[in-house]
């Protein structure tokens, strides 16, 4: 069966709708209600690219001009996260009886960048976001530089927001403040793919001058290859991060590439290999030296997986040799970047107000709200739509085929028999209490009688 999570007039009075809020209106009822929209949008849109159907989500976002809008809620929310979360942290007289809405406001940034993912993969959608493209070459270098200097620091991430579990001992807050950190990791790597679509589709001097001159994007992504944070050995096995989860990796399968490597080595091509990029780039001595590092990565397993490669490998083998011309110094009236300063400046000094502002206005809904809330959310997160966005069949638990019915109690692990259920249940006990508690404090956190 075909499942919709909106039809296309209805979109189109949500795509319609979109609007720019201000810093203190995170949180408030109407911002909620677009939230909700978007949550939406995106699903719709996952579910159409996913079929590979007319794109009407995309095609709305961008007759309308609303990628513009969509980048700014974006930003909006990291600055919240960075500048006002932490604040309200903080607060003494801040003890909401449920997390529920702060998680949706933190929550708000993975769906957005994950809007932009689906539909940046077209060229229209890259030309229509106009002058907030480079507001977006910002926001990626901002998230990618952090994964590095995280992973650099710590190693691969431990955690996931699949297998995060409250801890015993921690407060609400500490909770949303871990699960804020793992949402963190998967809005990095969203912002990687969405980077890897701007060095595909455009051709503006000013994006390309921001992406090589201001931050030096090739050698980011020399970083990235280096640390591979979607790579990590635990207990002696490799896992790799896919589909949103970390999935132990068989050794016959170790050296094949994920979608995210190829995201990065794409990006390295469009960026050093087209001709706008070449006449831009520095190649001095350091980024030189960065750059052939990756020909210690350009195996033959490698170039076979992505051809393409190959003129890479040849122009690093040239590079080794030659030192190419500075760039032409060009007398160019560039473009710079808005949205992000403009929250800034419009916000200095105020971070502490809007934190007490929202304590008091926005983030101690009454009972009543917080269950409308629960009860709209629950019906766009219905249980048919969820399943159809899988991006793969799901596999049983115990033996690893396809599988059709899933634990009844803690609906979280699926299983193709009887059988196999009842010879997986003393490996899943544990688990299935542990979910099904949390499903049912996150119940009781709403306030939903069941």
């Amino acid at each position: 069966m075909d499942t919709s999570v909106v039809l296309p007039v209805e979109a189109e009075g949500f795509v319609q709708s979109l609007e720019t809020f201000s810093l203190r209106e995170i949180g408030s009822p109407r911002w909620f209600r677009q939230h909700e929209y978007i949550e939406k949008l995106n699903m719709q849109a996952i579910l159409n690219a996913s079929a590979t159907h007319d794109e009407f989500i995309k095609e709305l976002l961008v007759s309308h001009g609303k990628i513009p809008t969509l980048v700014h809620e974006m930003i909006l929310v990291e600055l919240w996260k960075q500048k006002v979360f932490p604040i309200l942290c903080q607060l003494q007289d801040f003890s909401p009886k449920s997390t529920f809405h702060l998680y949706m406001v933190i929550h708000h940034e993975a769906t957005v960048i994950n809007l932009l993912e689906t539909i940046m993969f077209h060229k229209d959608s890259c030309e229509a976001a106009d002058d907030s493209v480079l507001d977006l070459v910002d926001y990626c270098h901002r998230k990618l530089t952090l994964l590095v200097s995280k992973t650099s620091r710590e190693g691969a991430p431990t955690q996931d927001r699949h297998s995060l579990t409250a801890r015993a001992d921690a407060s609400s807050i500490q909770e949303l403040q871990i699960q804020s950190a793992a949402l963190e990791f998967e809005i990095s790597l969203k912002a990687l793919s969405v980077l890897r679509y701007i060095t595909d589709h455009t051709d503006s001097i000013s994006v390309i001058n921001r992406m090589l001159c201001t931050h030096n994007m090739p050698c980011v992504l020399v970083q990235l290859i280096d640390c591979c944070p979607w790579s990590r050995y635990s207990s002696g096995e490799v896992e790799k991060y896919i589909n949103g989860k970390w999935q132990k990796i068989p050794l016959e399968d170790q050296l094949k590439m994920t979608k995210l490597d190829g995201q990065v080595w794409i990006a390295l091509y469009n960026l050093l290999l087209k001709e706008d990029c070449q006449r831009k780039y520095d190649f001095n001595n350091f980024n030189k030296n960065q750059l052939l590092k990756l020909r210690g990565f350009l195996t033959e397993v490698l170039l076979d997986q992505l051809p393409n490669l190959v003129a890479l490998q040849r122009f690093l083998a040239h590079l080794a040799v030659t030192d190419p011309a500075p760039p032409k110094k060009e007398l160019i009236l560039e473009q710079l970047p808005e949205m992000w300063n403009r929250i800034m400046h419009e916000n200095s000094g105020k971070w502490k107000a809007v934190a007490k502002y929202q304590v008091k206005e926005t983030f101690n809904p009454s009972e009543n709200d917080l269950r409308q809330q629960a009860q709209r959310l629950a019906q766009t997160y219905s249980l048919d739509v969820m399943e159809s966005l899988i991006p793969e069949k799901p596999k049983c638990g115990s033996c690893g085929k396809e599988a059709a019915k899933r634990c009844s109690r803690c609906q979280g692990e699926w299983y193709c028999h009887r059988e196999c259920q009842v010879k997986h249940w003393p490996k899943h006990k544990t688990a299935c209490q542990l979910m099904t508690e949390a499903t049912e404090k996150i119940q009781r956190d709403l306030n939903i009688k069941t």
